[in-house]
C-alpha cells in the first residue's frame, strides 16, 4: 500500500499520496489541495515545492553529494569528458565507443554558424554584455531551422540540441571577438570540443594559438562540473519556458537571460571582483572578514554558501586542485589565488563560518581558471552557460516527453484590494 499524508483543515481533511524517490526526499501530492479544501501552498522561493520528478541528476546538500544519472561527479571529472556527460545528461545512459564518436562526429558537423549571423553580433554595441548577445543569438538560431521546432518531433529535438551543443562555442567566440575588434575565427573541425572552442577565442591571422592540453583539459573539467545541478533557476526557467511547447531555443535562451542574474551564474564575475578589491586594498584577509561579519557592513564575502549545498560543495574540491595545476602549468602566481586559499582557510576554521554552514562554492575558483586562461572577467557567464547547456537540454527534454505535461502555471495568494468602484480622474 502507498504511504500517505493527511492534513486537516477545520472539520475538513483530506488525503495527500506520498510520491517515492529513489534517494533523497520523497513529495507529498498536493494537486487535489484547492479541489477538496480550498486553500493553495504557499513556498517563497520554492524551497520546499517539487514541481516535477526527474532522473537527470541528483543532489544531497547536507552530506555534499552531486551525481548525474547516478554517477558521482568526482568520477565523471576524473574520467569523462564533456561531450561524454552531455549524451550521458541527454541520453540516460554512458554511450558506448561506437556512440560517443558519432555524437562527437555530428556535434563538429553541427559546428559552424550562418555566415550572415555576424550581422546580429555587429548589431550590438561593442560594451554589450556577453549574456545579452548570447541570449539573443541563441534565440535568433530558430529562424534557421523553421523546420525543426516540434517540440513533440523527437527526430527534429535531437537535431536541434546538437547544433546547440556544436554551435554555442562558436556564438561565445564570435560575440568576444566582435567585442575586442578581432576577425572572427571559423571553428576547425580537426580539433576536439574543447580545444576548437578555445582556437576560435583565442587565435588570430597573424598568431596561431597553440591549444595547451593541460588547459583544455581543465576547461573540460568545468564544464562537466557545470552540466547541470537539478531544479535550478535557469533549469527552472527552461523547463517553464518549455511547458508552454515552446521550442528548444526559446527555451534555452530563457535559461541564458535566467543564468545572467548576479545570484546565479553572475557570481563566479563577482567572486574575482571581490577578490581583486581585497588585493588592491592590500590583501589583508582579516579586515575583510570582520567586514563580512559586521551586520551594519552591507559587504559580504563573495563565493561562500549555496542555498543547497550545507556542506563543502563537492564541486569545488574538483576546482581547487585544477586551479593549482592550471596556475603550475602558465607559471604564474596569481596574489588572487592566494587571497582566495586565505579565505577557504578561514571559512573552515571560523566558527561564524561553520556555524552558518558557509563553505566555498563551485564560483568561488573556477574565476581564477578562467582569469589565467585569458577569458575577460564578464565572459565568465558564458562560459557557466556553455557548460550547463546540456543540463538544461535534458531538463528540457524529460519536461517535454512527460505524456502528463501542464503548462506550468503557480498560483498564488492575492493580497491586494479588494473590489472598489472606478473613480473619475476629476473627481480623485
Amino acid at each position: 500500500m502507498n504511504a500517505k499524508a493527511s492534513m486537516r483543515i477545520g472539520d475538513r481533511q483530506i488525503e495527500l499520496d506520498i510520491v517515492e524517490s529513489s534517494e533523497g526526499d520523497n513529495g507529498v501530492d498536493i494537486s487535489n489541495l484547492r479541489k477538496e479544501l480550498g486553500v493553495v501552498t504557499l513556498d517563497s522561493g520554492f524551497a520546499n515545492t517539487a514541481a516535477n520528478t526527474s532522473s537527470v541528476s541528483f543532489i544531497d546538500g547536507e552530506a555534499g553529494i552531486l551525481r548525474y544519472r547516478g554517477y558521482p561527479i568526482e568520477q565523471l571529472a576524473e574520467q569523462s569528458t564533456f561531450l561524454e556527460v552531455a549524451f550521458l545528461l541527454n541520453y540516460g545512459e554512458l554511450p558506448t565507443k561506437a556512440e560517443l564518436d558519432a555524437f562527437e562526429e555530428s556535434i563538429t558537423m553541427h559546428s559552424l554558424l550562418r555566415e550572415d549571423m555576424k550581422q546580429l553580433f555587429e548589431a550590438f554595441p561593442h560594451e554589450a554584455h556577453p549574456m545579452q548577445i548570447l541570449a539573443s543569438a541563441t534565440s535568433a538560431l530558430a529562424s534557421y531551422y523553421p523546420e525543426d521546432l516540434d517540440p513533440t518531433d523527437r527526430e527534429a529535438v535531437d537535431l536541434s540540441a546538437r547544433r546547440l551543443i556544436a554551435k554555442m562555442p562558436t556564438m561565445i567566440s564570435w560575440a568576444y571577438k566582435y567585442r575586442v575588434h578581432q576577425p572572427y575565427v571559423y571553428p576547425r573541425n580537426d580539433l576536439p570540443y574543447v580545444a576548437r572552442f578555445l582556437h576560435t577565442m583565442f587565435s588570430l591571422p597573424t598568431s596561431e594559438y597553440v591549444v595547451d592540453p593541460v588547459i583544455a583539459q581543465a576547461l573540460d573539467v568545468l564544464l562537466i562540473l557545470h552540466a547541470d545541478h537539478g531544479q535550478n533557476c535557469s533549469s527552472t526557467a527552461v523547463r517553464l519556458v518549455g511547458s508552454g511547447r515552446a521550442d528548444v531555443f526559446a527555451s534555452v535562451a530563457a535559461g541564458i537571460c535566467a543564468l545572467s542574474g548576479p545570484l546565479h551564474g553572475g557570481a563566479n564575475q563577482e567572486v574575482i571582483e571581490m577578490l581583486e578589491r581585497i588585493v588592491a586594498d592590500g590583501g589583508d584577509v582579516s579586515k575583510w572578514v570582520a567586514k563580512a561579519k559586521d551586520k551594519n557592513d552591507p559587504f559580504r564575502l563573495m563565493g561562500f554558501g549555496h542555498r543547497v549545498y550545507k556542506n563543502f560543495d563537492p564541486r569545488a574540491r574538483i576546482i581547487k586542485q585544477t586551479a593549482q595545476d592550471v596556475l603550475a602549468k602558465l607559471g604564474r602566481d596569481d596574489p588572487l589565488l592566494d587571497v582566495a586559499m586565505q579565505l577557504e582557510e578561514v571559512a573552515l576554521s571560523d566558527d561564524y563560518f561553520i556555524e552558518r554552514k558557509l563553505y566555498p562554492n563551485v564560483d568561488f575558483y573556477s574565476g581564477i581558471i578562467y582569469r589565467a586562461m585569458g577569458f575577460p572577467t564578464d565572459m565568465f557567464p558564458v562560459l557557466f552557460a556553455l557548460g550547463r547547456l546540456p543540463g538544461w537540454l535534458a531538463q528540457w527534454r524529460e519536461l517535454t516527453s512527460d505524456p502528463d505535461l501542464r503548462i506550468y502555471r503557480p498560483r498564488q495568494v492575492y493580497v491586494g484590494p479588494t473590489e472598489r468602484d472606478y473613480v473619475p480622474i476629476d473627481q480623485r
